[in-house]
């Protein structure tokens, strides 16, 4: 379908629906909780009933999005459309809208599965929020305001790390500025998105610090649930560690693993440009950006650390022979 009989289709949906349900993927990031809030935002604005769902509440660190706090954890009634944000694949969302394929499907992973009846994919937004941004009035019609701006402008800000990301262009800058426009204040977003961090998140990151280990041109470290109680942390995530060892000089791909219940871990991948780790996280079940992907795991923490620190050095061995 080409792009302007896409966005007609998304505007007619949009539109007609009378009761709308929007989720995305489990422990939430600021993209997934600005896109959520951002879209239900403007479609209450519209006059429409949303649900704002995601199966993890938003984190006590994003809770200063405006509309966080109308997010819940359950869909509780019917509904006539439903849409998925910055997600790759159904199974992510946390089971929230059970077998049911959603009726639209937004975001700009690379590993998209493109599950839904509509599907708006677009890999060169540096952010879901940034591409919710771009067509909400100019091709949706939607209405923007204050708190809509807001959730949005989050959005980009967290997924650059404050634009800092290889992939930010003039046009994520333009749109962010639109967003100032509107209301959403940067300086503010920043503070709270970026620069502040919880005593306990602080407190679990030298949990992880000490058990950081280095080869090669590969850091890595990881996070138990032991760590997680002792340093009194209530997040399910690891409290964006993983932005603080990919910033080592002369890395080119860190890792962490993080503990969870049920036998499960974790795994975040961040590399340098030139380095594509997405296709080792969907090898593992989960997807990303050719730069930043995750995946969660099944097996112990020392089986899932040995499994993949092994096809990390395969791809970064197979990449200096090709240098």
């Amino acid at each position: 379908m080409k792009n302007e009989a896409l966005h007609r289709s998304i505007r007619d949906r949009l539109h007609n629906a009378n009761s709308v349900v929007i989720t995305s993927h489990i422990r939430p990031d600021g993209d997934a909780v600005g896109s959520v809030v951002g879209l239900g935002l403007s479609l209450s604005l519209a006059g429409k009933q949303v649900q704002m769902v995601l199966a993890d509440r938003v984190s006590a660190q994003l809770r200063f999005i405006p509309g966080a706090e109308l997010v819940t954890t359950h869909a509780e009634q019917t509904f006539d459309l439903s849409i998925v944000v910055d997600c790759s694949d159904l199974e992510r969302t946390g089971a929230v809208l059970g077998e049911q394929k959603p009726d639209l499907n937004i975001d700009h992973h690379i590993t998209n599965l493109n599950f839904a009846n509509l599907n708006l994919v677009d890999i060169s937004s540096v952010s879901t929020t940034a591409l919710i941004a771009r067509h909400l009035r100019a091709d949706w019609d939607l209405p923007m305001d204050e708190k809509v701006a807001t959730a949005l402008l989050s959005g980009i800000v967290t997924d650059t790390i404050g634009f800092r990301t290889s992939n930010m262009t003039s046009e994520a800058l333009r749109i962010a500025a639109n967003l100032m426009d509107e209301g959403a204040e940067l300086s503010d977003i920043y503070q709270r998105a970026i620069t502040y961090r919880s005593y306990e998140a602080v407190r679990f990151w030298g949990k992880g610090i000490a058990r950081m280990q280095r080869k090669g041109r590969l850091v890595w470290t990881a996070l138990t649930n032991e760590d997680r109680r002792s340093a009194a942390y209530q997040g399910k995530d690891d409290a964006d560690l993983i932005n603080i060892i990919s910033s080592i000089e002369d890395n080119d791909v860190s890792i962490i693993f993080t503990e969870k219940d049920e036998n499960k871990v974790k795994v975040s991948w961040r590399a340098q440009p030139g380095i594509d780790v997405s296709q080792i996280a969907l090898a593992f079940g989960g997807g990303g950006h050719p730069a930043a992907s995750g995946a969660e795991i099944t097996g112990s923490l020392e089986e899932v650390q040995e499994k993949v620190l092994d096809a990390t050095k395969a791809i970064l061995n197979g990449k200096n022979k090709e240098g």
